[in-house]
């Protein structure tokens, strides 16, 4: 059992020091593999604002009316940065907002308890296009509901509630999913001149300037993105029925994301995507989805590559899962590669929660995800695996490219689950390109009804593991 002990901490140590390129994180302690967690916690600091209010009715917002509040809150907006920052308030009521909120620097939009921004279905209201990601390509496109660009100090805070309104009658569509209202005859992001296109600029490596589409994308704008921003709080407001991704912090450092409800349960609704971002602290929130709860990410194949920049040094603490395709999940778009996450003290249970803890990738990405790090994480239910690592996720794109990822160094300690098909279900790309070094420590699985499925896998260790009451050994698994 010593030697055993001591394999599980030495390699910990070991992994956490495989890519100490700029930006990653060393723990402080051999000898604890959680240490790297508080160095990590240490640096996120979020924003302060002066003590300055501009409260959007001043500037000619109506409650409760049809009238577009986006001129007063973009005018009020514009005044707090000029002003050298402060608190953009929202007062209660309802608000109608015909387009993108852009946030600018030392900005803080407050939305008070009792106020509700909803915002317009019409596409052509978040055009001039913006440069924005879309699955993890880069491109012009409508702009994220609340968008900023390379903004520094910048919040979303209150207990009020954000809506975009998607549903099967507008946005969702596009998705191409009868589920969302989509019927033959109808245009959606599978056609031609949109997603197929944005991936052929992306394999061809198509310069920034040239993606732009010529008419309608068909390709939904997310909810939140601040773009290569520094210094994030999104903390305290609701945000529901979004076109497609909630939260995307993208290219951006210095992010805590806390006290927040995402309730959204359209096609491709993740509720947390940090892309290709550093520091990032996500705590105390709750996640009803249509898809993953949250998602880190790090771009799609050659952009994701190219770029040169993982989603790194993350936390998540304290956060609620219910209906999703995952629970905390990295990939599929992280061609950048992912390192240094931690998650803990999380709850999941849902019969509509396809798995609790997912790692998904492909043949194409590349990368490598590595040092990830969950521990006291309670399942209830969830539909398929308590534990899902997969190197084989559909493509679709069509490449004949192959970059196979690299998917290493996963530490599951403490986690409990009551029902699910699988425990583990892990699969390697191949023999020669397996999933290396999983270790499970402290762990029980019950309700399981086919137990663990698991391919081409190297280094796989148990330390009391138990599935539906009974200890397992670690397979000799390749």
């Amino acid at each position: 059992m010593h030697r055993i002990l001591f394999l599980f901490v030495s390699l910990a140590a070991l992994g956490c020091q495989q890519a100490p390129a700029d930006g990653a994180v060393v723990p402080s302690s051999e000898t604890d593999p959680w240490a790297g967690m508080q160095t990590i916690l240490d640096e996120i600091q979020p924003p302060e604002f002066p003590n300055e209010t501009f409260d959007i009715t001043d500037y000619g917002a109506t409650p409760d009316s049809a009238a577009d509040a986006l001129p007063a809150i973009t005018e009020a907006i514009r005044a707090c940065n000029a002003a050298g920052g402060g608190r953009v308030l929202v007062p209660a009521g309802a608000y109608t907002v015909n387009g993108p909120i852009n946030l600018l620097s030392n900005v803080n939009l407050h939305v008070s308890e009792g106020a509700t921004l909803f915002f317009s279905t019409r596409p052509d209201d978040y055009l001039p296009a913006v440069h924005t990601r879309w699955e993890g390509v880069e491109t012009y496109n409508y702009s994220a509901l609340v968008y900023a660009y390379e903004q520094e100090n910048i919040a979303l805070t209150g207990t009020g509630t954000l809506d975009g309104q998607a549903s099967n009658e507008n946005w969702w569509p596009w998705s191409g999913s009868d589920r969302y209202g989509w019927e033959e005859g109808m245009p959606s992001q599978s056609d031609e001149n949109s997603r197929p296109q944005l991936y052929a600029w992306n394999t061809n490596e198509v310069p920034l300037e040239e993606r732009r589409f010529s008419g309608v994308s068909y390709l939904r704008p997310n909810f939140v993105q601040p773009y290569r921003c520094k210094n994030i709080l999104i903390d305290g407001v609701t945000i529901r029925n979004s076109p497609m991704w909630i939260l995307h912090p993208v290219l951006s450092e210095n992010v805590t994301i806390q006290n927040v409800r995402v309730i959204s349960h359209g096609p491709n609704s993740d509720g947390c995507d940090p892309e290709s971002c550093r520091n990032v602290l996500i705590k105390n929130c709750y996640f009803d989805t249509g898809d993953d709860c949250i998602a880190l990410k790090s771009g799609r194949n050659q952009d994701g590559r190219n770029s040169g920049r993982p989603v790194e040094n993350v936390v998540v603490q304290d956060c609620e899962m219910k209906d999703g395709h995952g629970g905390v999940v990295i990939g599929s778009e992280v061609s950048g590669g992912a390192r240094n996450i931690y998650a803990e003290n999380c709850v999941m249970d849902s019969p509509n929660l396809d798995r609790a803890i997912r790692i998904k990738t492909n043949k194409v990405r590349g990368g490598t995800i590595e040092n990830l790090y969950f521990r006291n994480i309670q399942v209830g239910e969830v539909k398929e695996a308590v534990v899902r690592i997969n190197m084989r996720y559909a493509i679709f794109s069509d490449t004949s490219q192959t970059f196979i990822p690299t998917v290493r160094n996963v530490f599951i300690e403490n986690v409990t689950s009551k029902k699910s098909r699988y425990g583990l279900l892990l699969e390697g790309y191949d023999a020669a390109h397996p999933i290396r070094d999983i270790h499970l420590t402290d762990c029980r699985f019950d309700g399981v009804a086919e137990g663990n499925k698991i391919e081409d896998v190297e280094d796989l260790q148990y330390r009391d593991f138990y599935i539906n009451g009974e200890k397992l050994e670690a397979p000799a698994t390749k």
